[in-house]
């Protein structure tokens, strides 16, 4: 059996997805099984899959509707077998060391339910920064991208538009799990127009919009979800 599960959950990522899954066939951990979740793509995912020769075990799972990054990592989740989980979107490469950097953490630190690590957005390095609940509670500064224990995986809240990871963090918390930094850059995430991987630099958000009587659709989108997952945990921890 594999140590790590990676689940990749894929919609229309047919020229990123190549560099992701050579990124794992590149790793030094060898140990991992991959699921890739397509979430009925309109691209041509489908023909980069049947092109796909791994030297690791390998699925495809073709969903017949559109459901959500969320979604399609549960159903990934369900399919794996192995005592760690990674979910990695389509767009991430991985460092050749990653994952054996990740499970050497969590292997050496068994009262640690997920450990996660610094990466880089396009040009922005994001240095997350040490593991504090207090932080957490306030503001989402882990990646997706961790390593998790699957036997304390929530599953993700497939009625969240955003912030699903920081929901899963927070719950895993609050059912007294707690995570672990690498203080090193272990990932890069792509930047895209459009799909999961969206960045708008903390300037933009400090700005007074209310004052300004007008706020761009995705800094009201932020904090709307940003609010609604607050509030979940609120009544949880009330």
């Amino acid at each position: 059996m594999s140590v790590i599960s990676v689940i990749i959950p894929a919609w229309n990522h047919a020229e990123a997805l190549g560099r992701c899954l050579a990124s794992l066939e590149a790793q030094d951990e060898k140990n991992i099984e991959v699921i890739v979740v397509d979430d009925a793509s309109t691209d041509e995912t489908e023909r980069v899959l049947r092109g796909v020769r791994p030297s690791f075990p390998f699925q495809v799972i073709r969903l017949a509707e559109n459901r959500g990054a969320a979604a399609a990592r549960n159903v990934g989740a369900e399919r794996a077998m192995s005592p760690f989980l990674l979910f990695l979107d389509a767009d991430v490469t991985l460092r050749r060391d990653a994952l054996e950097k990740m499970r050497a953490a969590l292997e050496a630190n068994p009262g640690v339910a997920f450990v996660y690590a610094s990466f880089r957005f396009g040009w922005k390095r994001f240095k997350s920064g040490v593991f504090d609940a207090a932080r957490l509670q306030a503001m989402p500064y882990i990646h997706t991208t961790a390593l998790l224990r699957a036997e304390a995986f929530p599953g993700f809240d497939e009625s969240l538009k955003k912030f699903q990871d920081w929901d899963v963090w927070l719950t895993m918390v609050e059912r007294g799990g707690r995570g672990l930094f690498i203080p090193e850059e272990l990932f890069a995430v792509a930047v895209r127009k459009e799909g999961m991987s969206r960045w708008l630099p903390s300037m933009v958000h400090r700005l007074p919009w209310p004052i300004l009587g007008w706020m761009p659709r995705e800094i009201a989108n932020y904090r709307y979800w940003e609010r609604v997952v607050k509030e979940k945990h609120q009544r949880i921890n009330a």
